[in-house]
Order: C-alpha cells, then structure tokens, then sequence
C-alpha cells in the first residue's frame, strides 16, 4: 500500500511539474535581438564582416549639409536639428544623436550593414525575455559612462523613457507608445513591461531607446541653451560651434565603448566638421576648392556634366555610384487630405496625370531614374505585378472598401510620350474633376461655388523646381493654379510640425527593413498630431487593420505579404503621386578617404572609414 502511495505521489509530482513547465514562458538571454530568431552574428563576435577592424585612428573629415540648425538638442520638440537637415540623415554617423541607445543595428543611430531587423548590445551587453515578449531585460555594461565620467545607470534609462515619452519630440512618444512601465531591478539591470503580450517587434522599441543623463537634465531637458553641446555618451562629442555655419565633432580617446564588437573598425576620424550652406551651388564649389572630404551628388545632370575639374583629372577625388538597397522612399508630391479638395480621392488622381515624369526624366535628368510605383521602391517590400494568392486572401475580408482595380491589376502611375504633349493624360484627368464638380470656366477650373481649384506646394530646396515648375505649366493648362514656394528649413519644418501645408515634397526614409515603425506614417492614430510623420493624414481602416498585422508576422514571408498588401492599397488611395529612384548613391571623395572593401545593403555608413596614407 505504501508503495503504490509513493508511486502515485511520483506520477502526481510529475504531472504537475508537466504543468507547471506549460505554464513557465521559454526565457531568452541573448547578446542581441532579432525580428524572426535569425542573428548573423554569434555570442562572442569581435566586429561586423563589413568594417576594417584595423582601421586607423586619424585624420580630419569635412562634411556638406545644405541647410542651416538652430539647435543642438536632438531631444527637443521645437528647433531644427542637425540631424534633420540633408543629407546628413541618410548618412550613418553614429554620432549625431550624441547619447547612445541600448542596443544598436535598427533605429537611426548606426543601422547594421548587412543584417535586417537585428539588434546587438551597446549600453546594454545583454537581454533577457520571455517567449510571449511581455517585458524585456537589458543588463547594462558595468562601464557605460557619459564624458564626465559618471556611470550610465538604469536610474538614467528610466528617466530617458519617462522624459522622452511625456516631453520629447512625437517620433520618440510614438516610439515609446507600447510600453507600459519601466522597472529599475538594480544599478545595471532594467526592464521594460509591455502593455500587450505576443509582439517581438516592440521589443525593439525600448531597445532603441537613447539614454539620456539624468543628471544632466534634471532641471528640465529645454531649458538648456539651443546651442550648448548637452553631454553624451558615445564615440564623439562637440567640441566648437560656430554660428549656424559648422559643428566640429572630436572623437573621445578614452571613449568606453571603443573596444566592443559593434564599434571595432568604426569611428576612425579624429575630426569630423559638418559644414552647413544654403543651396547646393555653393556646397559643390566647396568640394571643388579642396574644403569638404567627400560630396553626395542629388543631381543626376551634375553627376554626367559637372565632374571635370582638375582635381578629378589628377586622381586627387574619385567618383562612386555605390548600390543600396536602402528603402530610402521615393521621393513623393504629398496631399494634405485633411483640407480639401485632397479629401477626395478623385483630385488627387486627377492630379497625377499632370506630372510628366518621362519627359522630367529624358530632359532633365539624363534618364537616370526609375518611376517608383511604391512607397518601398527597390527593395523586397514593394509590390509588383498582381497581388499573389496570399495578399488576395489577406485583403478578401475588405474587398467592398477596396478598388476592384487593385485585385486585378498592378498599379502604375500615368505614363506619357515623353515628348512633352500630355494631351490624353489632360483628358484622364478631367474627366475625374468633372465627376469631383469641377467645371472649366473662362481658363480655370471652379467649382459648383465658383471658387477656382487653387493649392500651394511647399519644399525646403530649389533643388525640387526642375520638376515642380513643368508640373505648375502642365497644371495650369487644365485650369489649376499651383503656388509654388520654397522655404527655408525652419520654416518649412514649423509649417509640417503644424500641418500648414496643401502639399509637399517628401521622402519616407526607411533604413533596410520595415516594421512596427510604418504606424508613425500611415496610421489614423497619428493623423492629426503635432509634428506627426503621417503627413498625408492617412483615416483608413483597411490601412490600420494591415499596420495592426504587422506585429504578430510570424516569418519573414508573412511581414512581406502584408507590406505588399499595405503598399497597394496605400498607392491605390493616391494620397500623393510616387516619383522616381535611382537604387544608388552617388559620391564624390578625396582618393585619401578609405572604404571597407565589403559592399553592404546600406552603403552610406561613413563612420566605417577612414584616412589613408
């Protein structure tokens, strides 16, 4: 009797431990993270594949930005940042934001090359996490420090969330939006607690996360001058400014971070100056005078015509068209469609029959682009030809709020002769306006109130009137009145943080892969706040419920299908009209600066090079 008693104690003990391990989530601890448990990189790696890890530490680098900054805080909701002028947002610095993140290889801070979708430990050596993703552990570096030499603690992790969530700028609280609480475990230990379980992609969120200094900012983040350097943490600090014109980074010698995998080979300038000019003429003939190190080149005209001078005849700069597969966006004319008319869709397609991009295209830019019939052109993310059985199934439950078109057809945006008659397309879009109320009457078209169809365009470079000038002609002549007007970059930025805008020239900077990161543009959400990214002002539920599905993707194949999906109903919709992309990057350099000989999908990651002899 007493051993069946024990034996049923045994069988009683082990269903319960059965039960017990059902209910226990898996627990991850991992060096890094990654979207769908695929990271290159093992435990223990010295450095990524695309860097020089014996790369010298030396030299000088003059960089061109056109445009001008008014502030050295990346963390206000007010000012224009350097960060934020062109190029130097496409460029990877991994220094601009000054204060690192937790973890880096996603995010704008220094995007891995080769990799999508992964993360790796920064300030963070290491994570821990449970299989349903409710919370996340980061285990900070005992030797994370700031310049001044104190620790870089959880206390300051848990300030920079609370901070940058109420008070920062509306990237970051949109960023921040699904974490509920963060936890201070000890001095080096912090977790962050998720308000839903079940979602791996935002455990990226908090993993992103730039660490700010609490006690540096604990009198109150803006009330610091605009232009004082604040304290950072990483590889460079500021070390002089000079008026709007020039910011000199000088990189830390006894940077605590120098020696970790994802920083060997990188940060190899001793002095890097960012330059910062009003237009491009005068960027270019500071490139040619010997003044800048390198020069991105934005017109395809001046890449065939402009490269002649001296310098590039003796070798002293070289030319480089180097290829990417960065979803940098096409650029894009954006509707405003929280004004009319642009709340209706018949405008804004009539209005994409008046850009001639093929004549643009052969005349002005030596037929060096391809029309973007995307907002992820020349990557996996865009959608091309018929929707595949997958995508079919995945839109049939909202076919009744969608154009039959868009299941049997892929779309394409009007496409002319080339020869500057756009007579058909004329016809196209004025049937639509017909049918939208609009009546031509004596040279413009008006509307039932006899009010004329005028709108303004708003950009921040002239760089944009050799296709916004033919695209004013080509509109007048069906009765439009386009106001066309070029702002500086402050100017320009306040009115899109305040919405004050008809329409605008964009382009949707995406990195390399695409996430939970595409609520901030195109969910209702986002519509109608300040400083938003959704800048069309995008109210779909169809959109919402395919952005909705992004998080629980659950293989590579499943994200694409549903990205696919969202970009054709997005491009159906027409909340502006797609233009061009190019699928390279176009440089000029002084034969001094040094690559990796490793071409990598992102190849703008500058702070991989370095001087040469």
């Amino acid at each position: 009797m007493k051993q069946k008693s024990l034996m049923f104690l045994a069988a009683l003990a082990s269903v319960v431990s059965l039960l017990v391990m059902a209910e226990t989530p898996i627990l991850h601890k991992s060096h890094g993270l990654s979207r769908f448990d695929d990271l290159k990189y093992p435990e223990g790696f010295r450095h990524f594949d695309y860097v020089n890890p014996h790369a010298p530490k030396r030299g000088k680098l003059n960089i061109a930005a056109i445009g001008v900054f008014d502030t050295l805080n990346p963390y206000s909701q007010t000012g224009t940042h350097i960060s934020q002028i062109s190029p130097l947002r496409f460029f990877t610095l991994g220094f601009l934001g000054l204060n690192e993140p937790l973890m880096v290889g996603t995010g704008a801070y220094s995007p891995t090359g080769d990799e999508a979708r992964s993360a790796y430990g920064l300030i963070a050596q290491s994570v821990e996490y449970p299989d349903d993703s409710q919370w996340i552990t980061f285990n900070l570096h005992p030797n994370a420090r700031f310049h001044d030499g104190n620790s870089i603690t959880a206390e300051d992790v848990a300030f920079s969330f609370e901070y940058l969530r109420a008070k920062g700028p509306v990237k970051y609280q949109i960023q921040l939006k699904p974490i509920a609480r963060v936890e201070v475990l000890d001095q080096h230990r912090v977790r962050f607690h998720f308000k839903r379980s079940g979602n791996r992609d935002q455990l990226f969120c908090a993993a992103e996360l730039p660490v700010l200094p609490a006690h540096y900012w604990k009198d109150g983040l803006n009330g610091k001058s605009r232009l004082t350097p604040p304290l950072g943490s990483g590889p460079y600090k500021i070390t002089h400014v000079e008026g709007g014109s020039s910011v000199t980074f000088t990189r830390v010698k006894d940077y605590w971070g120098k020696d970790l995998p994802v920083n060997r080979g990188k940060y190899n300038f001793d002095q890097i100056t960012l330059y910062f000019y009003r237009d491009l003429t005068t960027a270019f003939e500071a490139f040619k005078s010997g003044a800048l190190s390198l020069y991105f080149e934005p017109i395809a005209k001046n890449w065939t015509w402009a490269y002649n001078f001296p310098d590039i005849i003796s070798g002293k700069v070289m030319k480089a068209e180097i290829p990417t597969k960065m979803i940098i966006g096409s650029p894009m004319v954006v509707f405003n469609t929280r004004r009319a008319p642009f709340n209706d869709i018949r405008v804004r397609k009539a209005l994409g029959y008046l850009l001639d991009f093929e004549w643009s295209n052969r005349t002005l830019f030596e037929n060096a682009y391809v029309r973007a019939n995307s907002y992820f052109p020349n990557s996996i993310y865009a959608a091309s030809g018929l929707p595949s059985a997958h995508e079919q199934a995945l839109l049939a439950p909202f076919r009744t709020q969608l154009p039959d078109a868009l299941f049997h057809q892929p779309f394409l945006s009007p496409k002319t002769r080339g020869d500057g008659s756009i007579r058909a397309q004329q016809q196209q879009a004025l049937a639509l306006l017909n049918e939208a109320g609009w009546q031509f009457k004596g040279g413009k078209l008006v509307n039932r109130q006899q009010e004329p169809l005028t709108f303004e365009l708003i950009t921040s470079s002239h760089l944009a009137d050799r296709l916004v000038l033919p695209f004013k002609k080509n509109l007048a002549s069906i009765g439009i009145e386009l106001k066309y007007r070029v702002l500086d970059i402050s100017n320009y930025l306040q009115r899109v943080r305040k919405l004050d805008f008809d329409t605008m020239g964009n382009a949707y900077s995406l990195g390399l892969s695409l996430g939970s990161e595409l609520f901030r543009y195109f969910h209702s959400s986002n519509a109608d706040i300040p400083d938003t990214q959704n800048l069309a002002g995008i109210k779909n539920p169809v959109i919402d419920a395919l952005l909705e599905k992004i998080p629980g993707a659950g293989s590579q194949k499943e994200l694409e299908t549903i990205i696919h999906s969202l970009d054709r109903v997005l491009l159906w919709n027409h909340y502006g009209i797609p233009l061009w992309y190019f699928g390279k990057v176009r440089l000029a350099y002084q034969s001094h600066i040094k690559r990796p000989a490793v071409t990598t999908d992102y190849p703008m990651i500058i702070n991989t090079w370095w001087q040469g002899e």
